[in-house]
């Protein structure tokens, strides 16, 4: 795909944290140690995984992959984001910055058709349990994987394609530290209406639909936990369901607020701020919220840890 079309810029400028330029190597240590730790965390969680058979259920396969997800987005964003809060010049050619964008989206836009299939697996699991492993088989889960990056490819595709031919010819001073929708927008010299509303368009399709889907599938979920009659039972069936609310709130709400308010709104300061919740702190914060606070998955670690080191000849 030609991504230059009539455009003067060959490069832009990062100034995402231009005004903290005191603390710049401060923040580097911070985000890096953070970085190393959500690697860590999500190797842990990935290898825990695939090494423990008890894990083999579409819950853990389905966390596996948003694992892997949120790794492969991470990567896209923060190794250049930490080169350049060391680097004098902070630059990305403007080919970069294209497939940089359309990795991301690719990416993040899978990751909300994801979290949207884990609510459809609570939903089988609690509200029609008898056809659970019909339903929720091998080929089943791999079908709803399949799908949410077919739907988080083509949507990539088309704003990625729509953005990056536009004439850029003015400034190319990006007032963020990574190639978002928002701020390269803000630098085309002009756009028509017919894109931006394609690209809202879009931003609905990947953020309120699989919103919908999630809601409705917890509507009936809940139904289904107030009429199970033993508290310790309710109870169990909320707490299989709460970690994914967690993210799920986390995760449509900063990108919401990034990719759904009108474009006079639109605030580099507060972007990147909200930008840094969901493409740092989120990723960190999802493997202590989704595994390391489970008992299933702790049992796991620990006989998967034992296996390793004491291996049986």
């Amino acid at each position: 795909m030609e991504w230059v079309n009539e455009t003067s810029v060959r490069e832009f400028f990062f100034l995402g944290f231009s005004s903290l330029a005191g603390l710049q190597q401060l923040l580097f240590v911070v985000f890096l140690l953070v970085y190393l730790f959500m690697l860590g965390t999500n190797a842990i969680i990935i290898s825990t995984i695939v090494l423990d058979r008890a894990l083999h259920t579409p819950m853990y396969f389905f966390l596996g992959v948003l694992s892997c997800s949120e790794t492969c987005y991470t990567f896209v964003i923060i190794p250049k984001m930490l080169v350049d809060l060391l680097a004098q010049k902070k630059t990305i050619s403007f080919l970069g910055c294209a497939i940089q964008m359309f990795t991301f989206l690719f990416l993040i836009c899978s990751h909300s058709f994801l979290l949207a299939a884990m609510g459809y697996d609570r939903y089988v699991a609690i509200c029609n349990p008898l056809r659970y492993t019909v339903l929720m088989g091998y080929g089943g889960c791999l079908g709803l994987v399949a799908a949410a990056c077919a739907c988080g490819f083509t949507a990539s595709v088309v704003i990625t394609s729509l953005i990056f031919h536009l004439p850029f010819h003015s400034s190319n001073h990006l007032h963020h530290y990574f190639c978002d929708i928002s701020p390269v927008l803000k630098l085309a010299s002009h756009h028509s209406r017919l894109s931006q509303l394609v690209i809202f368009m879009l931003g609905v399709f990947v953020l309120v639909i699989p919103l919908l889907l999630i809601l409705v599938s917890y509507i009936h979920v809940i139904s289904a936990i107030l009429k199970i009659p033993s508290s310790v039972g309710r109870y169990k069936a909320f707490s299989t369901c709460a970690s994914h609310l967690i993210v799920v709130t986390v995760h449509y709400g900063c990108a919401s607020f990034i990719y759904l308010r009108p474009k006079s709104n639109y605030s580099s300061s507060q972007d990147t701020l909200i930008s840094v919740s969901y493409t740092i702190l989120t990723p960190l914060f999802n493997p202590m919220i989704y595994s390391l606070r489970s008992k299933e998955f702790i049992s796991a670690l620990r006989r998967t840890m034992v296996q390793t080191s004491c291996p049986i000849n």
